[in-house]
């Protein structure tokens, strides 16, 4: 009789990236996972919102955002899966964004051109000037989720939140807060101003068939109301 052998979980991201990272693959895989995100973006505007797409956003790391052929990249992907640009939405980490490098605002602005959105991920970390920031071809601040924690514990985190809502509201760019898993910190935002939130408060992370029964369950009640 043949054993059954257990076979290992998949890593976590934090676990596979940096290994990634560390040894170049993360090039060829931020590829796989942009096509397959631009033709799944179609797929699921075409099967579940009779043809009207949604934002897809797809997390560049440092070193896929200085690889060259990343524009050439994403105008393939897109290309691919006869998606609109302005349907995808880049993140970049707010270090990466605030290298203040003539090399980053060209990278930048060649995305730029091609007709996405670029938002700066996990803002606030860093030390960000905001001279450079109002120079940046960007469309989108995401408020790193340390700060929507501490604004159930003190009244910093919310008041730094705030801040950030205002420089967004300044620089007319849209603001997302991240890591959002109580009704309280939604309620806060939401007075606030702060355009979008994600987190657990509001779904969680699953697997591509569960949000496809999750469409296909919004689409039969959209059509029956």
């Amino acid at each position: 009789m043949s054993e059954f052998r257990k076979l290992p979980q998949s890593p976590m991201p934090a676990e596979f990236i940096p290994a990634a990272e560390e040894s170049g693959h993360i090039i060829q895989l931020g590829r796989l996972v942009l096509d397959e995100a631009c033709r799944m973006a179609r797929a699921w505007a075409d099967r579940y919102s009779d043809g009207a797409l949604q934002t897809m956003s797809v997390n560049v790391s440092a070193r896929q955002f200085r690889d060259p052929d990343l524009p050439s990249a994403v105008c393939a992907a897109l290309a691919g899966a006869g998606l609109e640009p302005s349907v995808l939405t880049l993140e970049i980490t707010e270090s990466v964004a605030m290298d203040a490098s003539e090399e980053v605002l060209i990278r930048l602005r060649k995305l730029k051109e091609l007709g996405v959105r670029v938002a700066i991920d996990d803002f606030g970390t860093g030390y960000s000037s905001l001279s450079y920031l109002q120079r940046l071809p960007v469309d989108v601040l995401k408020i790193d989720q340390s700060f929507v924690r501490a604004m159930a514990a003190t009244g910093q985190g919310l008041e730094l939140a705030r801040v950030i809502v205002r420089m967004g509201r300044i620089l007319k760019l849209e603001t997302v807060a991240e890591g959002v898993e109580l009704p309280s910190q939604a309620s806060a935002l939401r007075r606030m101003g702060c355009d979008l939130a994600q987190g657990f408060h509001f779904g969680r992370p699953m697997p591509a068939q569960e949000i496809e029964a999750l469409l296909s369950q919004r689409t039969v009640q959209r059509l029956a109301s």
